[in-house]
């Protein structure tokens, strides 16, 4: 008897590079996870846009950059479908046939949503789409009949309205067409960006999966380390430096020696500096292989995009007739 893979799904947003940040929180883990699942995986570029809306000029050429970053890390397109969001027109109409039964209180309460909000003063999401943006998840994610999300801490909010939405639905309609998809929650390592904040491309904090050696190197230089470390001959405090969290994700192995030397003053920043950039250099360098021999061909690449959306299409257009059939609407 074969036993079908439970199915997966999960994407990024098309807003620029990605970064190390993306690879260890979440591209890494997705490499391990096509073994085990059907995994769907989505270049969100509607969700992009909702917070793009007034400069959507980069949008293709980073949808394009992800797709590439996301080969050359790993992800297999005989394994996973990858797939560009609006090209699959049934993401919005399952997103409208929501909006309708969801109410609003949910979506005003969501954290991200508020901590948006207070956060990004560069753009107005002070928008109708904004708000919506939880029902275009979970338009996503039950569009496909997905019953596991490997998400973050922060995402579960999101997803138990993604739970609601699909029991609301089944009550409405007594139907069991929606399944209440459940938290895949794995250990993530947490990477700080360079200046110590949360690494964002919108801090221009990041070091992103494409970068050439010499820049790495630089960016590495201007890295926060410890405060209280003013001089050489002072002891360091390693739970108080960012650069000592990437030796616990890329180096875990010199890790314990860089903490010894650096409490008992035998090596400096500048010197830990360095080689946590040589470490870095090395790591991404097959990553970058892998990106340039890729962009030789790059007709492949769209034609992978195209095999996705034919995937993703079958998939959702069976989801969209179903739920058709059950609002009595025509097709």
């Amino acid at each position: 008897m074969i036993m079908l893979k439970k199915r997966i799904l999960s994407g990024m947003r098309p807003t620029g590079k990605l970064h190390l940040g993306h690879l260890v929180g979440a591209l890494d883990n997705w490499v391990k996870l096509q073994e085990e699942y059907d995994c769907f995986f989505m270049i969100a570029d509607w969700h992009a846009l909702m917070s793009e809306y007034e400069n959507p000029a980069d949008l293709k050429a980073n949808t394009l950059d992800i797709a590439l970053d996301w080969l050359a890390c790993g992800i297999d397109p005989k394994k996973s479908t990858i797939f560009v969001q609006s090209q699959v027109r049934e993401h919005l109409e399952l997103y409208m046939f929501f909006s309708l039964i969801t109410p609003l209180g949910p979506l005003e309460r969501c954290p991200t949503y508020k901590e948006q909000l207070r956060e990004v003063r560069n753009r107005d999401l002070s928008t109708y789409g904004f708000l919506g943006y939880p029902v275009l998840q979970a338009a996503d994610i039950l569009l496909y009949k997905a019953g596991v999300v490997p998400v973050g801490e922060d995402q579960l909010p999101h997803l138990e309205l993604t739970r609601q939405i699909a029991r609301k639905f089944n009550h409405l309609y007594k139907s069991t067409l929606f399944p209440e998809p459940q938290a895949l929650l794995t250990k993530e390592a947490r990477l700080l960006g360079l200046d110590g904040r949360k690494m964002s491309k919108s801090y221009n904090n990041y070091i992103s999966l494409s970068e050439d050696a010499e820049t790495i190197r630089k960016k590495v230089q201007s890295m926060f380390t410890d405060p209280a470390r003013v001089r050489l001959s002072d002891p360091g405090h390693p739970e108080k430096c960012n650069l000592h969290n990437y030796y616990a994700v890329f180096a875990p192995q010199r890790k314990k020696e860089i903490d010894a030397a650096c409490r008992a003053a035998r090596i400096g920043c500048t010197e830990c500096k360095k080689e946590m950039a040589e470490i870095l250099v090395k790591f991404l360098g097959p990553i970058r292989k892998k990106r340039e021999a890729i962009l030789e061909d790059k007709s492949a690449l769209i034609g992978i995009l195209s095999e996705g959306k034919k995937k993703a299409e079958e998939a959702a257009s069976r989801t969209i007739k179903e739920v058709k059939a059950l609002l009595r609407l025509g097709d």
